[in-house]
């Protein structure tokens, strides 16, 4: 699998090897970058480069993921929560805590590990690492997934969600009441300069980034939303709710700690697509998991 990469303005003069390593930081470590830049699997302008190269704005890097064909040896029993399947694809709620496919760091106990052990039929339009995988929430995000059979369906749902026709529906929990009804946040988010793992609201150089909320219900000092995004961006519920000042719940990230939940009150609630084979559109819910409902029942009583 083969992944383009174009260096932005603020990225000028850096490393070849710290540039990939901040970009790829959920992917690979530096020594890894770096072999992989020994070994000829990454190209600058169509050559090889040395891992000391300073890369130039506007410059493309070419890198060649090398990843090990799956032998079965990733499958783990663990227990999935199937919402529908059928031969083109599976609907599943992923529960907090679980990172959807294996990567740095986390090798093991992931999502595709108890795919792979459920069914051999999943796309490999993803590459290995990562089959049947159309789209991710991050790992302390909950709720419903569609997974890919097969690379046709992958092709067609993927094609969805660049074009934005997928309906995603998140319930929230943020700090505060929130005055009006319905809003747009449709700030553009980009990486950090200095903390590539963060994602912060970018005017200039960033994504753009639409989220949709409503308010389901108040609270005396927070608030449940109904939350769709409409762009996919990396964390962008979570850096749209900070910057309008309702940061979530439980999110040590970007939003406030709270001790009546463990990690932040996101949760996928439901689904909308048009079915790859049918070509009829579906709709599935999920339920709001228990910690999120614990966290619901204090904040009725809370003054």
């Amino acid at each position: 699998m083969e992944r383009l990469i174009q260096v932005e303005s603020e990225e000028q003069g850096k490393r070849l090897d710290i540039y990939l390593s901040n970009v790829l930081t959920d992917l690979f470590s530096r020594s890894q970058i770096k072999k992989m830049i020994d070994a000829g699997a990454v190209k600058v302008r169509g050559g090889m480069v040395s891992a000391h190269y300073k890369v130039k704005a506007g410059e493309e890097v070419h890198v060649e993921i090398l990843e090990e064909s799956d032998d079965g040896s990733r499958a783990e029993n663990i227990p999935l929560d199937i919402l529908h399947e059928d031969e083109e694809l599976l609907l599943v709620n992923k529960p907090p805590g679980m990172v959807v496919h294996p990567g740095h760091g986390n090798p093991h106990h992931t999502l595709v590990n108890a795919l792979l052990f459920h069914t051999r039929s999943l796309s490999e339009k993803g590459g290995a690492a990562r089959p049947g995988i159309v789209h991710r929430l991050d790992k302390d995000t909950s709720g419903i997934m569609v997974i890919a059979k097969n690379d046709r369906a992958h092709t067609l749902l993927a094609k969805q969600f660049k074009n934005q026709s997928i309906e995603r529906f998140y319930r929230v929990i943020v700090r505060g009441v929130v005055q009006h009804d319905e809003g747009l946040c449709e700030e553009p988010v980009g990486r950090a300069f200095l903390n590539r793992k963060k994602i912060i609201i970018r005017p200039s150089g960033g994504k753009d980034a639409l989220t949709h909320f409503k308010v389901l219900k108040r609270f005396s000092k927070s608030s449940l939303l109904d939350v769709r995004p409409q762009t996919g961006r990396t964390h962008q519920i979570r850096v749209h709710m900070r910057h309008i000042g309702h940061p979530v719940i439980g999110d040590l990230f970007y939003g406030v700690p709270s001790p009546w939940i463990s990690r932040q009150a996101v949760h996928a609630s439901a689904l909308g697509f048009i079915h790859p084979r049918t070509r009829r559109r579906v709709y599935q819910e999920c339920p709001i998991p228990s910690d999120m409902q614990a966290l619901l029942r204090h904040l009725e009583t809370e003054k």
